[in-house]
């Protein structure tokens, strides 16, 4: 039976913890310069709404290195920008590709796409969830401090798709939460009565020092999200003083390590001294996007 990634919770613990390690051993192959290629030859469908820098290239590159091939498929070069229903170019793509990823502005449509294909559907990144990069970050912070497991991570900003995977992801790995947004920015009820039925362990709260408490672990993420650039000026008000800066960290733990998932909008969500200081494990967070998406790949496809 065919496997979909839409949610993070699509995932067992044993399962999301496979893909960690097997992310983590194609690293150090790569590092060593030896080949882990398909069996066969496979094709990956990228369908982007969004634009993308880390998403497609991770994908892209991944796909290349395992022996197989992407296309990059703007939806306004298919005839889904001329209004063919997605159950249609899922039924068709079904018979040319072995997998399909979709980074969409609604989270239906990477469920409608996933109900009507053969193949496994990937969730890139939708308006709900962002399983993908929570997969790189577990696989970051199990390199960084050795396990998951008894880890405080504060995010602060935005309670967005990243947000909610992360939070959803927390009692697999293992880590507690707390959540520092204003109000009206707050996670949504569906996202914390799921985060319920798992037994995620998390506080929300207004406060950012309340937050970063003791957190080993500081996230941030853009305060302006792709399809909310109108409200820019008006969410730069809202969130003054959720900056992950100096002198908020001095409420950490000591050996507090700071995350963000990209693009950075540095003097915004996060200062430069800090994006770009000691703490900052920000670039080994993009780069495992990429060792993360191959274990994904292979897992999906059935691969060892």
């Amino acid at each position: 039976m065919k496997r979909d990634l839409l949610s993070i919770l699509d995932l067992s613990t044993a399962e999301l913890h496979g893909i960690v390690d097997s992310a983590i051993h194609l690293k150090a192959l790569r590092i060593a310069g030896t080949d882990h290629s398909l069996p066969r030859k496979c094709a990956l469908g990228m369908i982007f709404e969004k634009a993308s820098t880390r998403t497609r290239t991770s994908f892209e590159v991944g796909m290349f290195e395992l022996g197989g091939h992407a296309l990059f498929m703007n939806p306004d070069d298919m005839q889904l920008g001329r209004g063919e229903e997605v159950r249609d170019t899922a039924r068709v793509l079904s018979r040319y590709l072995s997998l399909i990823m979709i980074r969409s502005y609604r989270h239906e449509t990477a469920v409608e796409l996933a109900k009507y294909a053969d193949i496994p559907v990937i969730n890139g990144l939708s308006d709900k969830e962002h399983p993908c990069q929570i997969l790189a970050d577990i696989m970051t912070m199990k390199e960084t401090f050795g396990t998951t497991e008894g880890l405080r991570v504060a995010y602060v900003g935005d309670s967005n798709n990243v947000c909610n995977s992360l939070l959803l992801a927390a009692p697999m790995a293992g880590y507690s939460m707390a959540v520092a947004s204003p109000d009206g920015f707050q996670p949504k009820e569906e996202i914390l009565n799921e985060a319920d039925c798992v037994n995620a362990r998390y506080e929300i709260c207004t406060s950012p020092e309340k937050a970063v408490s003791g957190a080993d672990v500081i996230y941030t993420d853009t305060w302006t999200s792709m399809g909310s650039e109108n409200e820019h000026d008006a969410r730069l008000r809202s969130f003054a003083g959720f900056t992950v800066d100096d002198a908020l960290m001095q409420n950490a733990a000591d050996g507090v390590k700071v995350m963000h998932c990209l693009p950075a909008h540095r003097g915004e969500e996060i200062s430069a001294a800090v994006m770009d200081g000691p703490a900052s494990i920000v670039w080994d967070q993009a780069e495992n996007r990429l060792h993360a998406q191959k274990a994904l790949l292979t897992m999906l496809l059935g691969i060892k």
